[in-house]
Order: structure tokens, then C-alpha cells, then sequence
């Protein structure tokens, strides 16, 4: 239209409903991609159909048992059941706090967790980049079965194992440190109790290393070889290949594992500290998983063991949480 002066202005283009043609586009560019996905999803049904077995099993073992959560704002008794246990609030999360001996179970379990991961974490990846490197196929197949073996074992076979090699009275690692010189009589290392988290890491490391090696050698395999021929190309050696090509190949994928093994970092389990474990080191062995079992089923408070592991509950997840945004912060994958 023209203007006074003979000067022409634009007319403010609108839609009838008023919304701009700009926002007109981004509405359409969303309603696309969102009948791309539902087309997606109806030409993958029998994915969807597979999957609902699974999702199923996860609803009634992991999302159902929830409601047993109530038990934890009561005061629970088992003759009364659920609906007639009178409620107490948040009793139950305030003599939680208030014990001395929840901070030390708390303490245990945080440093043996995190020393397994990182002990994990580490080697892992060590192993998998030194085992990517090796040429003979035999030697490679050998170490992988022998490192990824100890995984089917029972905690029950490790344990005993475990204890019979630190055994003061024969034990294979005793009688060489005599026979070396280095000790007068043999040492009871389980009655050690600040010794305890580094055997149950050691012991731990030896059960799951080669079965971590694995994921992290599959990823190694997926890496475009290009990138190994042209280093060669410009005269880079193992190390630099490693260095450069290998290890950025695994991060993506090694963040992930990180993020998803952080949301189990004070859940522990039990069955390890439970049978490496004695009377004279508990104070550095019982964790969290233990504290619980033993208030509900030895001394029968079952709302204080509930109070335990809601409280496991959402630190796993506050965990999850701050790693998934740490990763996205530093351009990582992540799962959020």
C-alpha cells in the first residue's frame, strides 16, 4: 500500500486466526514429523507387538510392587496388614536419618561402588583397546573366554575362592609372600576391615571385567577402518591409533554405560559383601541392601526397610539425573 510521499509499506501479512506465517510453518513442520512418527510406528508393529511381553513383565515386577511404598509413611504390622497399619508420616525417613549406623552402611556402599565402577570403567576399556590391537585370533579368543568366564560363576564360587587364596592357613597368596621372605606366619587378610574394599573390589573387577570387555570390543569392530588406513597413511603407530581413533570411537558409548551404571551406584546388591563378608569387618562391609534385609526380615520392621530403599530410590535417580546432564552439557550421548 502507499503512503504518504509516495513511500510503499509492506502490509503486516496475518492469518485468519491471527497466528503469524511463521508460526503457521512450525505448526505444520510439527504436525509432519508427528504423522512421520505414527507412520513409523504402524510399519514396525511386529517391533511393538515383540515388545509387549517385556513391557508387560517390567509393569508387574517393577512398576506395580510400588504401591508397597505406603508401607514406608507406616507404622507396619503384619496382622493388620496394609489398610489397617496406622499411617506415621515421615517417622520412618526421621529415625532413618537419625541413626548413626545408616551413615556408616551409607559410606561402605558409596565407596565400594565407586570403585567398582571406576575399577570397571577403567579397565574395560584398557582391556578392550589392548585386545582391538592384537593380530592372532587365537590368543584373542583365549583371553576373551578366560576373562568373560568368571561372569557365570556364582558370588558363592568367587567368594570361597576369594577366601581360600587369602586364607592364613595355606592359602596359595600367603604361602608365597613366605616363601619370598616377606612375611614370618600368614596374615588373616579377611579380618582386615580396611582392607575389605579393596578385596571386594579386586574380587569384583575379576567377576565382570572380561563380560564389560565385550560391549566395548563390539563398538571397536563398527569403526570405520578408513580412519586406521589413513593414519597409517601419516605414519601414526598403535598407540596414536588408539589414542585418536579408537578410544573417541568408544566415548559415546562408554558414556552411556557410565550414566546407566551411576543409577546403580548405591544399589549395590548384597550377595558379595554378604558371603566376603564376617563379624570382624562389618563395619566396613554391611551396605544399604544388607541394612534393609536385616530390619524387615531379622528384626521385622518392615516400614523402616521400605523407608531404606525409597530413599535408594531417589538418589538413583537424582544420580541419573546430574550424569545424564553433565554428558548432554559436554555434547556426550545421553539417555535424556
Amino acid at each position: 500500500m502507499l503512503a504518504r510521499g509516495g513511500d510503499i509499506i509492506a502490509p503486516h501479512t496475518t492469518a485468519s486466526n491471527g497466528a503469524s506465517p511463521r508460526a503457521q510453518s512450525d505448526q505444520r513442520g510439527k504436525q509432519a514429523a508427528a504423522g512421520r512418527g505414527w507412520r513409523k510406528l504402524v510399519s514396525q508393529y511386529q517391533l511393538m507387538l515383540m515388545s509387549v511381553p517385556f513391557i508387560a513383565v517390567l509393569i508387574v515386577f517393577s512398576f506395580f510392587p510400588l504401591w508397597g511404598w505406603i508401607m514406608g509413611f507406616q507404622d507396619y504390622a503384619i496382622p493388620k496388614g496394609i489398610a489397617g497399619s496406622p499411617f506415621v508420616g515421615l517417622e520412618q525417613f526421621a529415625k532413618l536419618f537419625s541413626d548413626d549406623w545408616f551413615y556408616i552402611v551409607l559410606r561402605n556402599t558409596l565407596a565400594m561402588s565407586l570403585m567398582s565402577l571406576v575399577a570397571s570403567f577403567v579397565c574395560a576399556i584398557g582391556l578392550a583397546l589392548l585386545l582391538n590391537e592384537v593380530r592372532v585370533a587365537l590368543f584373542k579368543r583365549t583371553v576373551q573366554t578366560i576373562t568373560y568366564i568368571p561372569h557365570f560363576v556364582s558370588w558363592v564360587v568367587i567368594a570361597n575362592i576369594v577366601t581360600y587364596v587369602l586364607s592364613p592357613d595355606g592359602g596359595p597368596l600367603n604361602e608365597l609372600l613366605i616363601s619370598l621372605g616377606w612375611l614370618d606366619e600368614g596374615i588373616y587378610f579377611m579380618s582386615k576391615e580396611h582392607w575389605f574394599w579393596g578385596i571386594h573390589t579386586l574380587a569384583s573387577l575379576w567377576k565382570e571385567l572380561g563380560w564389560s570387555t565385550i560391549i566395548y570390543l563390539a563398538v571397536l569392530t563398527g569403526i570405520n577402518p578408513e580412519l586406521y588406513e589413513a593414519a597409517d597413511v601419516d605414519g601414526g603407530g598403535r598407540f596414536r591409533k588408539m589414542l585418536h581413533i579408537s578410544l573417541p570411537g568408544l566415548m559415546p558409548t562408554a558414556v552411556m554405560l557410565l550414566i546407566l551404571a551411576v543409577g546403580y551406584l548405591i544399589s549395590t546388591g548384597f550377595e558379595s559383601q554378604m558371603l566376603l563378608g564376617n563379624s570382624l569387618v562389618m563395619e566396613y562391609s554391611q551396605v544399604l541392601d544388607l541394612y534393609a534385609l536385616e530390619y524387615s526380615l531379622e528384626i521385622g520392621d518392615y516400614s523402616y526397610g521400605v523407608a531404606i530403599s525409597m530413599f535408594k530410590s531417589v538418589v538413583s535417580i537424582t544420580l541419573v539425573l546430574l550424569v545424564n546432564a553433565w554428558a548432554r552439557r559436554l555434547g556426550q550421548s545421553h539417555i535424556l
